[in-house]
């Protein structure tokens, strides 16, 4: 033993010895179920309760007595407005009352990041019941989808007259739209992605000032090119072409940011294993980055939809049904709802209102089919796809079984057992 050993051993231990390791309790710390208790991060108390509530009130009642009695406001934007800045004001004051000025700055930007959601949530809330109590009218009549508006006048009832021709005109323009965009977009996101350079930088900037362009350009773009100098007739398929310009660019756009969070490693695993740089991305990037690109697409859709003044110019305005996108004119939703609204009468009203929500209900629509098809994560099947590679497993081994038998059957003598 050495002399640390020694100065390190306890008094009653005689010499020669080891000493035995000092005996040491643990406190048990399973909890009483036998599962991990989860910390709570955030902790709501009754005085920041007390807060919330206290500001909120206080906001309210003060915005009250300034729309009523103290100045000459009126609306209920404007009373939203100044509502909810006396209620970060407010709450600011009582938390410092409290809490010192890090928590109190911490507690009024989570307040206000919250109150901000809270207040668009119920705008969009408020938006879409509006537009379907307002179009309530409408919407119980059956003809008001089978039928076009050829046949209904001002003054004709509900039952006369219906969006069929704006519903297909839609759905047409929009799926060769698309058609159209989503393949460009798509490659122009995987060229800004995968070709780094001077043409790709060159590339960037365009599709970032096309973001910004109005869209009432692609509609004058298309008129200009195919309707006056072409000769092309307005249809559907030159208001399908504008709208592909107007979502082009959010799809480059878009697409491009979401490969670029695909995880490095991935790419050069791929390459590790021989592969190309095209390959790579058709079997590890894009289907990593499926959901992203789902998104893109969506959001494309969106934009697509929603479009007025450029199916106006390129396509037009018709009562009448039209499933030809290579002649005549095609209503889509959009323009008949901003069409009927501005009639003075109110079964028109309710008409457009009713186009509007129709296209609320087939935005909804559309975008559940977007996320189903592209909303899996990366290395997600589907059952056919399951049954596909199960089905290819079993071709492979038995080719190896056979080829296995081959070469038992080549190496085996003649005279023996095995051989053929």
């Amino acid at each position: 033993m050495t002399a640390l050993d020694t100065a390190r051993a306890p008094a009653d231990t005689e010499p020669g010895t080891t000493a035995a390791p000092p005996r040491t309790t643990r406190p048990d710390r399973t909890p009483p179920h036998g599962e991990q208790a989860r910390r709570r991060t955030g902790v709501l108390r009754t005085t920041d309760l007390l807060a919330i509530f206290g500001a909120l009130a206080a906001s309210l009642t003060m915005t009250g007595l300034l729309w009523t009695q103290l100045a000459p406001f009126t609306g209920l934007l404007g009373y939203v407005i100044v509502s909810w800045f006396l209620f970060v004001l407010i709450y600011a004051v009582l938390v410092s009352f409290d809490e010192n000025r890090p928590t109190m700055w911490d507690r009024v930007s989570s307040v206000t990041v919250h109150s901000l959601g809270a207040v668009l949530l119920g705008a969009l809330i408020f938006i879409v019941v509006y537009t379907f109590v307002r179009g309530a009218k409408a919407l119980p009549h059956l003809n008001f989808f089978t039928q076009d508006m050829h046949k209904a006048g001002p003054l004709d009832p509900l039952t006369v007259g219906g969006i069929k021709h704006a519903i297909v005109g839609t759905l047409i323009e929009v799926g060769i739209a698309l058609a159209v965009a989503v393949p460009l977009g798509l490659l122009g996101a995987v060229f800004l992605y995968e070709i780094p350079g001077r043409f790709s930088r060159f590339v960037r900037t365009v599709v970032e000032a096309m973001t910004a362009l109005p869209d009432l350009l692609a509609g004058l773009f298309i008129f200009a090119t195919l309707i006056l100098i072409l000769g092309l007739d307005k249809s559907g398929l030159a208001a399908a072409l504008a709208l592909a310009v107007t979502i082009l660019p959010i799809i480059i756009r878009t697409g491009d940011v979401v490969l670029r969070l695909v995880p490095g490693s991935l790419k050069e695993a791929s390459y590790a294993l021989g592969t190309g740089q095209w390959r790579t991305v058709w079997h590890v990037v894009l289907p990593t980055a499926r959901s992203g690109l789902a998104t893109a697409v969506i959001l494309g859709a969106a934009r697509a939809i929603g479009e007025t003044s450029p199916v106006l110019i390129t396509a037009g305005f018709t009562d009448y049904f039209n499933a030809d996108p290579t002649h005549g004119p095609m209503m889509s939703l959009p323009l008949l709802s901003y069409t009927l609204v501005q009639n003075s009468q109110p079964n028109m009203v309710a008409r457009g209102f009713g186009t509007a929500t129709t296209l609320l209900v087939l935005v909804l629509v559309l975008f559940a089919i977007a996320r189903v098809l592209g909303g899996r994560g990366a290395g997600q099947l589907t059952a056919r796809q399951q049954r596909r590679g199960a089905a290819a497993s079993r071709r492979d081994a038995g080719r190896y079984q056979k080829r296995a038998r081959a070469i038992q059957i080549h190496s085996t003598p003649a005279g023996e057992p095995g051989a053929a």
